[in-house]
């Protein structure tokens, strides 16, 4: 599966969103070290406290709760982005959105779900309850918490990864290539599905039941739609191929045989 990005030109960016750009990552660059030298003052030590306060955050739970809540988001967006290519490779969405629009869009949900499942990961080496070590966090089936099912969570990880890195080296692997590893992105989602569903500390909340089942269901029935449509459309392939190949043959039995020579 995978979506089909039109022939286009390149991207051209004007004069003032360059320099929007520029000034907008020296002012986020600049807030950063306002706050880290803000951070070792008495002020900015007493303001550390009070935070630490009003979010609890030396408390135990704190960090699960992140993680939870980034592993939700993270795998919302990743069942977004793939029901996203789904519709727009079987063309469901044609005639809704440009495609240029919904294959760009489709990137960037697949890099934000990316950063969320990165968040989700890295926050586990903070959780001070059960903490992860990075071992652990990397190498599948070692987790001390359901192993089998964590380790199934980290390999789709790799697998999603993969995909989202392929939308970048497209003109060095090739279009075939591409579509190809594309593909592997229900194997990605399939196995966050049960990453989350298996080992998720909230899979007993009837709300997220419902939610696995029916963004399942959805996926489900847009990989169907799209398998029907790829052999409806080989199986026209083939027809057009043999109705070629049985014209050619009438046409040279039709032909008369070359008289020969002397």
């Amino acid at each position: 599966m995978s979506i089909q990005k039109p022939a286009t030109q390149a991207k051209t960016y004007s004069t003032w969103q360059v320099v929007v750009s520029i000034l907008a990552t020296f002012f986020i660059i600049g807030l950063i070290l306002i706050g880290a030298i803000l951070a070792m003052t008495p002020a900015g030590q007493s303001l550390g406290s009070y935070l630490r306060f009003l979010f609890a955050l030396d408390s135990v739970q704190v960090w699960w709760y992140v993680t939870r809540a980034a592993g939700i988001i993270a795998y919302l967006l990743l069942w977004f982005s793939t029901i996203l290519g789904l519709a727009v490779t079987s063309k469901y969405l044609d005639g809704m959105l440009d495609r240029l629009f919904t294959y760009d869009f489709h990137e960037f949900i697949s890099l934000l779900a990316v950063g969320f499942t990165l968040l989700h990961v890295i926050v586990l080496m903070l959780d001070k309850y059960m903490p992860y070590s990075l071992a652990q966090i990397l190498v599948p089936f070692i987790s001390p918490y359901r192993p089998v099912w964590v380790g199934v969570g980290v390999i789709s990880f790799y697998i999603i990864l993969l995909v989202t890195i392929t939308f970048y080296l497209r003109n060095k692997i090739g279009t075939r290539a591409f579509r190809s590893i594309h593909v592997l992105s229900l194997a990605g989602y399939i196995g966050v599905t049960l990453h989350g569903y298996f080992s998720g500390t909230d899979t007993a909340l009837p709300s997220m039941r419902i939610l696995y089942e029916v963004s399942g269901l959805a996926v489900l029935f847009l990989t169907v739609y799209w398998l029907v449509l790829r052999g409806l459309h080989n199986s026209e392939k083939r027809r057009q191929a043999e109705a070629a190949q049985a014209a050619l043959a009438a046409r040279a039995a039709q032909k008369p045989p070359v008289a020969a020579t002397h």
